[in-house]
């Protein structure tokens, strides 16, 4: 089988919550978390966390993880894990989980590895789940994307996709109203910010300049896909959210603490 690693890019600085891979009001960093949930995975070889700043090197240190020290230049957490890609010429499969994914289900690291086992011509894989709202189809920041029947990205947007013309029983599903059957069956998803690459093609796509599609939407997938490139897209209904702001950190700790 393939050998697969996830790599957790994790940097310093973030605006709308600074520090926050070092936040520990649970008794553990936000990064620590997302590390043991990654290391919980059953396909994955190995855990690395990939940072350019020695305050997260020494955490990671600290809890015992594995660590690569990265570049200051890297523009995206991708190309982060691409430059770990070029000092691991035994990985077959690299998994990119970002670090502020605390609680990342082991069981999606391992789906979005399978997808590529079981695929051997595709290059790149990522997660969907069905959208479980209309504000989130309306919401910019939550990732909408649509797939053909063999599970092939056509396109990921920041805006409602697909767009429903008709009326008056579409005008609900897209969000005019918030029947209780607002997605049923799904049509809508959101995607997972969670990718699975084989290491050539990380490698391929990292070195390629940024497409404009990507650039309008501010979506680093979209260059694979304007390239031409294949990504395999695997649904499933398990979907935790990032760590973002600090009314989702205290969300966060609310439910560790409720958890016990």
């Amino acid at each position: 089988m393939p050998r697969s690693y996830v790599v957790i890019p994790a940097r310093y600085g973030s605006t709308r919550l600074p520090r926050k891979m070092l936040l520990r009001e649970t008794g553990k960093t936000l990064l620590q978390h997302t590390y043991e949930a990654a290391c919980a995975a059953r396909h994955p070889a190995g855990v690395l966390i990939a940072t350019d700043h020695a305050e997260i090197a020494a955490e990671v240190e600290r809890f015992r993880g594995e660590f690569v020290m990265t570049s200051a230049d890297c523009a995206s957490g991708t190309d982060r894990v691409a430059e770990v890609a070029c000092k691991m010429p035994r990985a077959d499969i690299l998994v990119n989980v970002q670090g502020d994914e605390p609680e990342m289900s082991p069981d999606n690291i391992d789906r979005v590895i399978e997808l590529l086992e079981q695929n051997p011509i595709a290059g790149m894989a990522t997660l969907a789940t069905p959208l479980p709202s209309p504000e989130q189809l309306h919401n910019p920041a939550c990732v909408k994307v649509v797939f053909d029947n063999h599970g092939r990205a056509l396109y990921f947007s920041r805006s409602p996709i697909p767009f429903v013309r008709d009326t008056p029983a579409s005008s609900e599903r897209a969000g005019a109203s918030s029947p209780p059957d607002f997605n049923a069956p799904p049509l809508f998803y959101q995607h997972l910010g969670i990718y699975a690459y084989r290491r050539e093609t990380l490698l391929k796509v990292s070195a390629l300049p940024p497409s404009s599609l990507e650039q309008a939407e501010k979506l680093e997938q979209l260059r694979m896909l304007q390239h031409g490139g294949t990504i395999l897209v695997g649904v499933v209904h398990h979907a935790a959210s990032g760590i973002d702001t600090p009314a989702d950190y205290a969300a966060f700790v609310a439910r560790r603490r409720a958890a016990g």
